[in-house]
């Protein structure tokens, strides 16, 4: 996988998009490998959190515009096919394990895409964010448009969406779109920290959470509550509770194993 480096460190699967020579844009074969490293890190029970960055400069600068001038060679039905098949693969609301998008420098149309699916957003003091595809005479098409107003509210993502326009970290961060900005020299580091914390609480809760935050945005209160009961029955019969349990009464930190 030249176009996606999966590093580990300790529980945490490091996903790097490697095309800094043109910051990181995509093509097949970056989507190819992007999807391979997914289905890596989801498959390893070690890894307990993800963290998405970019080599270079930028995050990640969306199509690869060379790429996206082959596409029209494909057929109606082949063009919706691809694009349900990337969909699939930013599909970060059905992964069980945290994502952690760490952006620096652009990211623009599926770079932006990609981050928003994310869990949380790290944000560099130097980070530009553009939902740019109308620029471009396209829509968003790995989930923008189901995300961004769930994220932001419907007026500002409307705005966003439209007009393409971009913003900076500090504005990402007051209408609620990023966790936080931090120097952009300090940014993996406060990323790890961040992912750290989140590695060592009970694998099997946090899954269970996400899936509860997602139903819960999608129904109403009384299926939600109900969808709650069922996930946290599976939560209390989990090795891990009594982990925790047991940990607090010998006054020591828990150590889960997501059983």
């Amino acid at each position: 996988m030249k176009n996606i480096i999966l590093t580990k460190e300790d529980n945490i699967g490091i996903l790097t998009i490697n095309r800094p020579q043109v910051k990181n844009a995509l093509n097949m074969e970056a989507y190819d490998d992007f999807g391979k490293a997914i289905e890596e890190v989801a498959a390893d029970s070690n890894i307990r959190v993800v963290i998405i960055n970019g080599e270079g400069d930028s995050f990640c600068t969306g199509l690869d515009l060379k790429f996206a001038s082959t596409l029209n060679q494909l057929t109606v039905l082949e063009m919706e096919n691809l694009i349900k098949r990337l969909q699939h693969i930013f599909a970060f609301e059905n992964f069980k394990k945290p994502v952690i998008s760490a952006v620096h420098g652009y990211a623009l149309g599926n770079g932006c895409d990609i981050a928003l699916a994310s869990d949380f957003i790290i944000a560099a003091d130097n980070a530009k964010f553009a939902m740019a595809y109308t620029n471009l005479g396209l829509i968003p098409d790995l989930g923008g448009t189901y995300r961004l107003p769930k994220i932001v509210g419907l007026v500002k993502a409307r705005e966003l969406i439209l007009t393409g326009r971009q913003i900076d970290a500090s504005e990402a961060l007051e209408i609620g779109m990023i966790l936080q900005v931090v120097p952009a020299d300090h940014l993996m580091t406060k990323t790890m920290e961040f992912a750290n914390k989140l590695a060592k609480r009970a694998p099997l809760a946090m899954a269970m959470a996400k899936k509860a935050i997602n139903k819960g945005l999608e129904t109403d209160l009384v299926t939600a509550c109900d969808f709650e009961a069922a996930l946290q029955n599976i939560c209390l019969k989990s090795e891990d509770v009594n982990e925790a349990i047991l940990a607090f009464v010998e006054k020591r930190a828990p150590v889960f194993k997501g059983k």
